[in-house]
């Protein structure tokens, strides 16, 4: 009897859509508000970059998605980067997901969950980044116990995702608010340095929450008609998103003054209670923490394999210890690295500065994805691609001005976290010869 190696073609567009619906939305939505009212100090500037935010993100995932229709190989965006610039970007890549970008989603995550819980029990502000620590604790020994369970636990989370979103915009629609939201004229406030600093600045915070459409590519291989279906859920999904965004937001800025929401990591629990009254804002608060803490879960789940799968080429310093299995078949000591590598961050940054960094990192690579779309369309012409990106070359250079923006717009409004991201990731050059080195010494 052959084993079964192809995947089963059987998604339709409906499920196809909740997927990605599902991949995205995180914690995201809830605590990047602050950081986008801070950047913009105006509320109508604030819902112009989460529109822009979507729209590039759905520009994104529409390119990025063709490569992974193409080469649907396990490494994703990894392998997308090697076969279009070779080993050298690619090996940077992974070594950027290991330093920065897990550690530090791992880490931004604690520290909110830390300040909701804080907020939540009326305790001391020393608190939040214990809190964190334990909660980062916690669900690193979950996932000790094998991936199944802590692919059930990440089921279970999931509607809690929703649950706090769906209510905060039903009822928050239902409420008279207190605030008057004007849509036009777009501008910023006063203490912001100009229109384009502030449309970078919230831009870069609003990609954190579309953050996650590089993988929605990934469903390509499970769907009966990718070619027709994938640009449909892509589109579906991302739009809905963005219009959930939209609502949540609004209702933010219909409830609370602006002035109350800029850099204050517990507006959603104020607007809440506001909203519900402190009981029922409570509640809300509580489904937010389980939100966080499967999100939490996803990441650290995903990205203690990613030190592992490296360690198993011997690409990282102490790889004989890093490919460790537990007996549940768990890279504990790559999971242990990763823990201590965002705990130590937890202690170097707040919520904003850790995540606007790791989206300034990501989007480096991001960018690159969106160019080798068009590179191996000349390189690599006969390239079998059940999906193409619609509009091309007008969608990929629609995404590559969006990320080169951003890109832009970060190293001139906060010179020193872009350089601090780039700095860590160009960090990973001499390991990389090192390793090269040490490699051949043993061959």
């Amino acid at each position: 009897m052959s084993e079964q190696t192809e995947l089963k073609r059987t998604m339709t567009l409906i499920p196809a859509i909740s997927t990605v619906m599902g991949t995205v939305i995180g914690a995201g939505v809830f605590f990047k508000a602050s950081g986008v009212a801070l950047a913009t100090e105006n509320a109508n500037m604030s819902i112009l970059v989460w529109v822009l935010g979507g729209l590039i993100s759905l520009a994104a995932g529409l390119t990025g998605a063709e490569l992974a229709a193409a080469i649907p190989e396990t490494g994703g965006m990894l392998v997308y980067i090697e076969r279009a610039y070779g080993k050298l970007l690619s090996y940077l890549l992974g070594w950027a997901q290991v330093i920065v970008y897990f550690p530090a989603s791992i880490a931004a995550k604690g520290i909110i969950f830390g300040t909701q819980v804080v907020n939540l029990f009326h305790l001391s502000v020393n608190y939040v980044v214990p809190a964190g620590i334990a909660a980062l604790i916690s669900v690193f020994l979950i996932n000790l116990l094998g991936s199944k369970v802590a692919g059930h636990f990440q089921a279970i989370t999931l509607l809690f995702k929703l649950i706090p979103l769906a209510l905060i915009i039903i009822f928050g629609l239902m409420q008279p608010g207190g605030v008057e939201v004007s849509f036009f004229p777009i501008h910023t406030g006063a203490h912001t340095s100009g229109f384009l600093t502030g449309l970078g600045a919230g831009l870069l915070a609003t990609m954190y929450a579309y953050d996650g459409w590089i993988h929605v590519g990934n469903i390509a291989g499970e769907l009966k008609n990718p070619s027709r279906d994938l640009p449909r859920a892509i589109a579906g999904g991302l739009l809905g998103i963005m219009i959930i965004y939209l609502l949540v937001n609004y209702v933010f800025l219909h409830t609370l003054p602006i002035q109350a929401i800029a850099g204050n990591e517990n507006a959603a629990m104020d607007v809440a209670e506001r909203i519900f009254g402190n009981f029922g804002g409570k509640l809300i608060t509580i489904g937010i923490l389980v939100s966080i803490y499967g999100t939490l879960n996803g990441y650290t789940m995903t990205g203690m394999r990613l030190p592992y799968a490296m360690a198993r080429e011997n690409n990282l310093p102490f790889s004989k210890y890093l490919v460790k299995l537990n007996r549940y078949q768990i890279p504990y000591v790559a999971g242990i690295f990763q823990l201590v590598v965002a705990i130590a961050l937890m202690f170097v940054g707040g919520f904003d500065l850790l995540t606007d960094m790791l989206i300034f990192v990501i989007w480096m690579f991001y960018t690159l994805v969106f160019v080798a779309v068009i590179k191996l369309r000349h390189s690599e012409p006969d390239l079998d691609r059940p999906y193409k990106v619609p509009f091309y070359p007008l969608m990929p250079i629609i995404a590559i001005l969006g990320g080169v923006f951003i890109l832009a717009m970060t190293l001139f409004s906060n010179f020193w976290l872009a350089m601090t991201g780039i700095g860590l990731t160009v960090l990973g050059l001499p390991v990389y010869f090192w390793m090269q080195y040490q490699n051949q010494k043993q061959n």
